[in-house]
């Protein structure tokens, strides 16, 4: 992750892609999420969907661990003070997250993060927060998540140095 100073609003990362399988669908939910539509694929049949479905949970966790994955695999050369960027830090939450589209077994989501706002903090002037618009997109070009992630992100050189 770079320095907060570093990252641009516009960025865009690709996350990779995931394809939803029944069995791990219905493993996931009847661990998490225990609703008939994510673990009965007969009752399913029957319901809001018409038929089995993935958590939203489920493609939440997907987007997690590619993320983690994403910023795991990149390597960062040092600063112009020699210094390694950092990691990156923890969230404050999430805004707005919505499943506007169901997943389905068989169905290939293809995650992004786009960042979209730096907020400077006051109370920690050593940290800034960036908001990214975080997405899914099926193999339709449907999105099946949508959701503003936040991270505390570390300043090269904190206000007040």
């Amino acid at each position: 992750m770079p320095w907060f100073e570093d990252i641009e609003i516009g960025s865009r990362m690709e996350l990779g892609s995931h394809t939803f399988t029944a069995d791990e669908i219905v493993a996931f939910a009847t661990k998490y999420d225990p609703q008939y539509f994510h673990t009965d694929a007969e009752a399913a049949r029957h319901g809001p969907f018409g038929g089995l479905t993935a958590s939203g949970w489920h493609t939440s966790a997907m987007w997690m661990k590619l993320m983690v994955a994403t910023r795991q695999g990149r390597e960062e050369s040092l600063d112009a003070d020699g210094r390694k960027p950092p990691a990156g830090g923890p969230s404050p939450g999430f805004l707005d997250m919505k499943w506007p589209a169901p997943v389905r077994a068989g169905d290939t989501i293809t995650y992004s993060s786009t960042v979209i706002e730096k907020i400077e903090m006051k109370s920690r002037p050593q940290w800034g927060i960036i908001r990214s618009r975080n997405t899914g997109m099926n193999q339709n070009g449907e999105t099946v998540l949508s959701f503003i992630g936040q991270g505390l992100i570390q300043r090269r050189h904190p206000r007040g140095e």
